[in-house]
Order: structure tokens, then C-alpha cells, then sequence
């Protein structure tokens, strides 16, 4: 028998390995079956919806709670539209002596607003142990007659499962733990100011003994503001017109939690096993959440008793050309699990995304220009690299404000007076924005003009949408006034050539920083360089964040850098921040530069009630031009977010606003794999050559001995 070389019975034996990439960090069980593998940073602290308000925690509770009402997943501006509810509802005004009012009644005349919900017949709940009952009815697993497991280490060691059908009551019963002090939910107080009674029961839940092992049946205790009318309605009674409520009604802190859950992990020693409602959540979304383990994974799976929701039939303009309803009309979820893989570095995440081992991926700071370029317009693009691998880029501006904030009770900046408007105005010129997010976010940003951020109600695009103080509409863009206009402003100002007429020197002006740190070093410094092309001089006074917060609150701030995250999609919750009565100052609200002008009041007043519809929209515009006429803030930008994605991961459109999007994903399995093996094909020639090295080097070897041998026998 002839034998084979050393190099070739290497080769042989190593592509008898499998077909599987040999640096593949999942279970061959796993290749080609509908798991999408993404990563988290940090263990969420709290899956109780009662408690939970982080957007970590938002990605696993919103997969598995299910409020009442959901986002549209593609219309644009973002549209509420029934989840578990039958309908998106529509209040009922009443006045002091219980009549009825029209939905355009004045705020004042309002003594409650009535909200009545119906629930979807049939929807049930995830198996789990909680719902486990025996043939009369009865809970297995808690309860005076209760059985337990000999070992309870997990919810796997309770052999029996139960479901049972969502119910109005569970929505109550979930209100009512919005106030139980034990759970210390983050909105608590701010919903005690609107919905009926909800701080008088925190008072007496306050002063409630626990029963059963800290069982605390709310069922017990009832609440003025929540009413079960029948199995499937309920209503929620506020104490004043707040049409905005009806955004809460879309987040997880208005999920339903059953009784039997809290009851079941109230169960002496469930929670040393961290068997509580905030590690092992109970809903009836399209997943539950089947391990939890915040060291290594967490993975969310199928629920198996998940209603029939179908993908959405209607879209944008565009969307249907995209591919994006390609899935219309069918059941939900397409992704049977998700896999959350715990990755704290950034540099192994971007290598396994560009393995084909991560199905998604934000882009690392050292990523980002291996991933993006940016075209001679400006808009971002994938670079050739990127494309040569067909990967998605996802650009999404954020419902977020970044801006550059004028204390408006300061003596220089701040006033009504025509001569601080115009300093205010000439700053907003010279303050190249455009230039601080080429630099300082990667060009992930869109410029403010005003402090509306796109795909909210009442945002304006292109020329209807100027800021005429800052830009001129020239050659189909927006540019950015001449200088000389800020010098000519600056000069109306009383501040000819940027120098206080009183000293003769430059004026000084006063920029209160809390960030340190090289990156925040040259964003400052960059602010000098942007005032000094007045002639101005800025100097930058450093401190820390409590200290920082402490000097606007107080007043003492001159000019600042702060932003805002939507709550929700509305208007209102934007030019709220510029509303007299939000004063920081004065009211320890959230309008940090004290911004007050009585007009302005009067119109957001009349506009925050209103409806979405043409007169809002004409009060909105009233409001935006104000606000830029007194500019009270740089209007800065608003936040782009980049994500990219493998182009077996379909439906995939940015949504600010939702979280609950992993329902519609898509994933082509026989495409991943295909390439995952492709890019991943072990190289085997520099083994191959080092193993035609040591064969070359054993038959020198060899010769040498034999010789030797020869030798030494002659």
C-alpha cells in the first residue's frame, strides 16, 4: 500500500471536521434553525413592569408584556393603534357637576376624563407555574392546600404548567401596583397627579401589613380611578384633561400582571433564587423569557400561546417597494427565539458580527470608519467592504434634541430686550453646528431647526420646515447665514466687533460644563473658536454633574449644553421644555433656561389639547417661530442612530419609539449559514506548509542519520 504524505493526511483529516466553521461559538444544534443572536452590555436590573423604565430593560419587557396599545411598526409619524385593546379610546370630559363635555372643552372646565377600554377576547397568557391548577379549579403551587418540588432552583423544577385568559381585571390590578410603595415604581407620583385616587391608595398600601410570606393581594384595596366594568372593559378615570395620557397607555408600565404571578413568587424562598417578577417576567407577548442568566445569556423564546397578531397591510409610500409588507396579513412572530449574548468589549462584538456570528450590530467607535463613509452630500453610506458582505445600514434620526441652552434670567444673555435677542440670534449663527456633528458624533446627527425632531407631529421638511434667523433656502438647501449678519447683529446688540462698550475689551461670556475628558477638552475648546470668530471670549467654567445640576436650577448658569429624550411622540413633550410654568428656576420644571413669554404660554396652552389635525398644526408653527425669533436655545441637532444588520435579517425599518419590534423580524437561515460558512472557511495552506516544512526538515534529518550509519559501519 502506497502511504500518504504527511501534509495531505493532515488536509484529509482536517477537512473530515465538518462542515461547520470550526471558530463557530454556537452548538451545531443550532445552525439553521430561526434564532437571532444579538448582544447586551449589562444585566437588566428590573423586568417588573411596575418598576422597569431603562432601555435595556425595554428590550426584553416589551417582548413579553403586552400594553394596550402598540406603535405602528412603519407609518411615520409615529401612529398608536390597538395591541390587546379593540380600539385606541377616546376620552370622555366631564365637568364639577358630572355633565358632559365636548372633546375641545377648555382645560379649566374639566373635573375628569373617563378612558373605557375593551380587551381582545381569547388572548392567554405564557405557561407558567403560576396558572398550574388541579381538576377543581384549585393553584397547585400556592395557596393553603400548595404543593412544592423537593429542589427549587429554577421555574423547570415545577413539573406543572398553567394558562389561563387576559382579563380587564389584570390591567386594574396592575394600575394599583403602580402605587405600592414595596415596588417603588419611577412614575408612582408623576400618574398620582392625573389618575383618580392613585396616591390615596400609596398612602394606604404604605400602612397595609404583607400577608402570605409578603403577598400583598391588591385585589383587596380598591382604586377610585380604575373600574372593571365587565370581563373584558374597564375604565380609568383622570382628574383633569391630559391628552397625552393615552402615549402611556403604549408602555410596559401599563402591561397587564396577574395576581397569581405576584402570589406564586411570594412563596417563601423564591426570591433567593431570584425567582421574582423582576427576573423572570410573566406576560402574554410573542415571547417569554426562557433563561436568564446575566453572566452569560438571556434568551427569549416563542410563547406558545401567543394570539393571532399579523404583520401590518399598510405602510408608507415606499415601504411595499422596500419589501417591507412583503409579510402583510401573516401571524406573528416569524423568529421562533433570540438569543442575548453578554459581550462587554466592543472590539469582540464587531469581529462576530463581521463573522456572521451577530445578526445585528451598533458600530463600535473603532468600527466606524471601516463601516461608514460619507458621500459628497453628506449622507452616510456603507463603505465597499461593507457592501462586498451585502450588510444593512439602518439610519434613524432619534426623537431627541441637543442644544445649546441661554439662561434667560442671566443679565447678559438672557431678557426679553431687543439687544439680548440679537446677541442670542448672532450666537445661533456662528455656532457652526453642522461642522460639530462632522466632527464630534461622526456626522451622526440632523440639525435642528427648531425643537421639533423629525417624524413628531408637526415637524416641517425642507423650506416650509427654516429656521429663517439661522438659514437662508439657497440652491434647494438650507445654508447657514454669512457671518457678517451675526457681526451686523452683534452690533445692534450694543456689541460692535464683539467688545463690551462699557470696557472696551471683548465680551466675556460664561459656558457651564460638568464632562471632562480629552474628547469634551476639544469640543470645548471648539466652542472658544466658534464665539471668538466674533470677537467674543468664551470661558469655559468646569465642575462636576451635582454641581453642574445644582447652578441650573438655581439660576447660575449662563450658557449650557443639555438635551432631551421624547417620553413620547407628541409635540407636547418637546415644547413643554420652553413652557413659563416648567421653569427651572422657579417651578422645578424641566424648562432649564427659564424661558417665559406669555405668548407663548397662551398658545401651547390651547395647542397641548388639541388633537393632531390642521389647527394644531397652525398653532405649532405660531409656537416654532416664536421660539426662534427669542431664541432662547443654539437649536443644536438631533441625534442619528446607525445600526447595521446581515442581509438575512429581514423587515427591518428603525423605530424610535416602539420596542417591541422583534415580532416582525425576519431571518433566512440557509442564507446565513451558507455565509457564515463562507467567510469563516478555515485557511489550510500555512498548516499545509508548515507541514511540508517538518516533513522536509525529518527527511533531511533522516539522510543525515542514515549517513551517519553508513559510515560508522564502513
Amino acid at each position: 500500500m502506497r502511504k500518504l504524505s504527511l501534509p495531505l493526511a493532515l488536509a484529509l483529516a482536517l477537512g473530515a471536521c465538518g462542515a461547520e466553521p470550526l471558530n463557530n461559538p454556537y452548538p451545531t444544534a443550532e445552525s439553521g434553525r430561526s434564532i437571532l443572536y444579538t448582544t447586551f452590555e449589562e444585566r437588566p436590573k428590573h423586568l417588573d413592569p411596575a418598576s422597569s423604565y431603562s432601555e435595556n430593560e425595554a428590550v426584553i419587557t416589551s417582548q413579553v408584556y403586552e400594553p394596550l396599545l402598540q406603535y405602528h411598526f412603519l407609518q411615520r409619524p409615529y401612529a398608536l393603534v390597538p395591541l390587546t385593546a379593540t380600539e385606541v379610546p377616546q376620552p370622555t370630559y366631564y365637568d364639577a357637576h358630572d355633565q358632559m363635555l365636548p372633546a375641545s372643552a377648555p382645560d379649566e372646565q374639566v373635573a375628569r376624563a373617563v378612558y373605557r377600554l375593551r380587551l381582545r377576547p381569547g388572548i392567554r397568557y405564557q405557561p407558567h407555574p403560576a396558572f398550574a391548577q388541579r381538576d377543581d379549579g384549585s393553584l397547585i403551587y400556592h395557596g393553603p392546600r400548595k404543593e412544592r418540588p423537593g429542589t427549587v432552583r429554577s421555574l423547570a423544577d415545577f413539573p406543572r404548567l398553567g394558562t389561563r385568559e387576559l382579563v380587564a381585571a389584570d390591567y386594574v390590578y396592575q394600575l394599583k401596583r403602580l402605587a405600592n410603595p414595596r415596588l417603588n415604581s419611577p412614575i408612582a407620583g408623576f400618574m398620582g397627579h392625573y389618575i383618580r385616587g392613585l396616591d390615596a391608595l400609596g398612602v394606604v398600601l404604605r400602612a397595609a401589613p404583607d400577608r402570605s410570606g409578603g403577598f400583598l393581594d391588591l385585589r383587596e384595596f380598591p382604586l377610585a380611578g380604575a373600574r372593571v366594568l365587565d370581563r373584558y372593559t374597564f375604565e380609568i378615570e383622570l382628574t383633569q384633561k391630559y391628552p397625552q395620557f393615552i402615549y402611556w397607555l403604549a408602555m410596559p408600565f401599563f402591561a397587564p400582571v396577574p395576581w397569581e404571578a405576584e402570589r406564586f413568587y411570594a412563596e417563601p424562598g423564591m426570591a433567593e433564587h431570584n425567582l421574582t417578577l423582576d427576573w423572570q417576567p410573566v406576560g402574554t407577548g410573542p415571547y417569554l423569557l426562557r433563561e436568564n442568566n446575566p453572566n452569560r445569556r438571556m434568551t427569549l423564546a416563542r410563547n406558545p400561546n401567543f394570539w393571532r397578531e399579523t404583520y401590518p397591510t399598510d405602510g408608507e409610500s415606499g415601504d411595499a417597494a422596500a419589501g417591507l409588507l412583503a409579510d402583510a396579513g401573516r401571524p406573528l412572530p416569524f423568529i421562533d427565539a433570540v438569543h442575548f449574548m453578554l459581550e462587554k468589549e466592543d472590539i469582540p462584538q464587531w469581529g462576530k458580527f463581521l463573522q456572521g456570528y451577530y445578526d445585528t450590530s451598533p458600530i463600535a467607535p473603532d468600527g466606524f470608519d471601516q463601516a461608514i463613509r460619507f458621500a459628497p452630500d453628506g449622507s452616510a453610506e456603507l463603505t465597499p467592504e461593507m457592501r462586498a458582505h451585502a450588510v444593512q445600514l439602518s439610519v434613524a434620526t432619534q426623537a431627541a434634541i441637543s442644544y445649546i441652552g441661554f439662561n434667560m434670567q442671566d443679565p447678559v444673555v438672557g431678557g426679553a430686550s431687543a439687544g439680548a435677542r440679537k446677541l442670542r440670534q448672532a450666537l445661533s449663527i456662528a455656532l457652526d453646528v453642522e461642522e460639530m456633528i462632522s466632527i464630534f458624533s461622526n456626522g451622526r446627527g440632523v440639525v435642528a431647526q427648531g425643537p421639533i425632531p423629525p417624524g413628531i407631529f408637526g415637524y416641517r421638511e425642507g423650506a416650509a420646515g427654516l429656521n429663517p434667523v439661522v438659514y437662508e433656502w439657497r440652491a434647494g438647501r438650507a445654508q447657514r447665514r454669512p457671518l457678517a449678519h451675526a457681526r451686523a447683529l452683534l452690533a445692534q446688540a450694543g456689541y460692535p466687533e464683539g467688545r463690551d462698550p462699557a470696557s472696551g475689551e471683548p465680551l466675556t461670556l460664561y459656558f457651564d460644563a460638568h464632562s471632562t475628558g480629552p474628547d469634551t477638552k476639544a469640543l470645548y475648546q471648539w466652542y472658544r473658536k466658534q464665539f471668538a470668530k466674533l470677537g467674543l471670549r468664551l470661558v469655559v467654567r468646569m465642575t462636576d454633574y451635582n454641581r453642574f445640576q445644582d447652578k441650573v436650577r438655581q439660576g447660575n448658569a449662563q450658557i449650557f449644553s443639555w438635551g432631551w429624550n421624547a417620553d413620547y411622540p407628541d409635540p407636547e413633550n418637546f415644547l413643554f421644555l420652553l413652557y413659563g410654568p416648567n421653569g427651572k428656576v422657579a417651578h422645578q420644571g424641566e424648562n432649564a433656561t427659564n424661558y417665559a413669554d406669555p405668548e407663548f404660554d397662551r398658545l401651547f396652552t390651547e395647542m397641548r389639547a388639541l388633537p393632531n389635525g390642521p389647527r394644531r398644526q397652525a398653532l405649532l408653527d405660531q409656537l416654532v417661530t416664536l421660539a426662534r425669533n427669542d431664541a432662547p436655545w443654539i437649536w443644536g441637532f438631533h441625534p442619528q442612530a446607525y445600526a447595521l444588520s446581515h442581509q438575512w435579517y429581514g423587515n427591518v425599518k428603525p423605530h424610535m419609539m416602539a420596542r417591541n419590534t422583534l415580532k416582525y423580524r425576519r431571518l433566512d437561515t440557509t442564507l446565513r449559514d451558507q455565509q457564515r460558512k463562507a467567510w469563516n472557511a478555515p485557511q489550510w495552506w500555512p498548516l499545509l506548509g508548515v507541514g511540508g516544512g517538518v516533513l522536509l526538515a525529518l527527511g533531511g534529518g533522516w539522510r543525515l542519520w542514515r549517513r551517519r550509519q553508513r559510515a560508522t559501519i564502513a
